[in-house]
């Protein structure tokens, strides 16, 4: 999780606003009237589950679909109309997206070259952005000589080449591994707070979630559940979806309460990391499974009632399946949900 990005270039992006954006698919509703507003500079970041909407609305920023209905408001215009090369938007996709038979600077050049950007400022852009992004040693090699995370560093690079006023990410990382993912996170950030751009961000990974953006908007079933900080949605999801899906483990649900306490018509919720091993704790429960994670642990528990319940612990308690513990919930991190509507009470 992250503070607020402060960009030092000079160079700001356009804000954006979608209004009652609703795209269908047959009879399928891929987006349901979502309304969002982006501010110029800002980076968002857009997570949610598989089919929930995320790409969709950046296809439909980028102009490459139409919304059945709803605004789309780059700057201070509606684009809607407007032909995709004509909204000053440049989209970067999980597939790379790279012509095999250029070379990386060619790849780079050929979309200034059909807009007629003169050569040399072309090729100075092209070699300024090389260089940003680590690859300016592989100018001169074609896709197929490059690893994966060397070819998504180019469509990356392709997309700077343009300078446009709106980046549309859409799961740039998902396809490196776990370690070139954190680097090129930190390069990501380090980009935008150089310069400035707008920038919507869609991903499914929650750490990219929570450390890349402003703010972090949580999408499902094509609606927007919440937008806020990334630490002010994590301790205060607006309802039983946000709080399950942001969180590993996510956040153990009680309907009624139960050993968390009576509460008719309340699901009561609360994070592992906020339920602590005590011999003196109120509630007692029995060891199912062991996840060691090296720095951490993860016991799952089951409770006399049928309650299962996750808590994140010291990693070297020695704790085995069948042993039995006490449980003890900070009393300040307890959550209630209405039952019927899932919203935060």
């Amino acid at each position: 999780m992250r503070q607020e990005s402060k960009p030092t270039g000079a160079r700001a992006g356009a804000g954006i606003v979608l209004e009652s954006l609703t795209k269908c698919y047959g009879p399928i509703t891929a987006l349901d009237g979502v309304d969002l507003a982006v501010r110029a500079g800002e980076l968002v970041t857009l997570v949610g589950p598989s089919g929930s909407g995320k790409s969709t609305i950046l296809r439909l920023i980028a102009g490459l679909e139409r919304p059945d209905r709803g605004r789309v408001v780059v700057g201070d215009r509606d684009v809607v109309d407007v032909p995709p090369q004509q909204r000053s938007v440049a989209m970067v996709f999980q597939d790379y997206a790279l012509y095999p038979h250029l070379t990386v600077q060619d790849n780079l050049l050929f979309g200034l070259r059909v807009r007629k950007v003169p050569r040399a400022e072309a090729t100075r852009r092209a070699r300024e952005a090389a260089e940003r992004l680590g690859i300016a040693e592989l100018l001169d090699r074609h896709p197929d000589e490059m690893s994966g995370g060397q070819r998504q560093r180019v469509a990356l690079a392709r997309a700077l080449v343009r300078d446009p006023s709106v980046y549309l990410l859409d799961e740039p990382l998902a396809s490196l591994d776990t370690q070139l993912r954190t680097t090129t996170r930190a390069d990501l950030l380090a980009i935008h707070r150089q310069l400035g751009t707008t920038t919507l961000h869609v991903t499914h990974d929650q750490a990219e979630a929570m450390t890349l953006g402003d703010r972090v908007v949580v999408i499902e079933g094509g609606r927007v559940r919440q937008a806020g900080a990334p630490q002010d949605v994590y301790d205060e999801p607006a309802d039983t979806f946000v709080a399950r899906f942001l969180g590993s483990p996510p956040m153990n649900l009680v309907p009624g309460g139960g050993v968390l306490g009576d509460s008719t018509g309340v699901v009561v919720g609360i994070r592992p990391e906020d339920l602590a091993l005590d011999s003196e704790g109120p509630i007692a429960a029995t060891v199912e499974a062991v996840e060691a994670l090296g720095n951490e642990a993860v016991l799952l528990t089951r409770c006399a009632d049928g309650t299962r319940l996750a808590i994140r612990t010291e990693p070297r308690l020695g704790l085995l399946t069948g042993d039995a513990v006490r449980l003890s919930p900070d009393a300040r991190r307890v959550h209630r949900f209405d039952a019927g509507t899932g919203r935060r009470l």
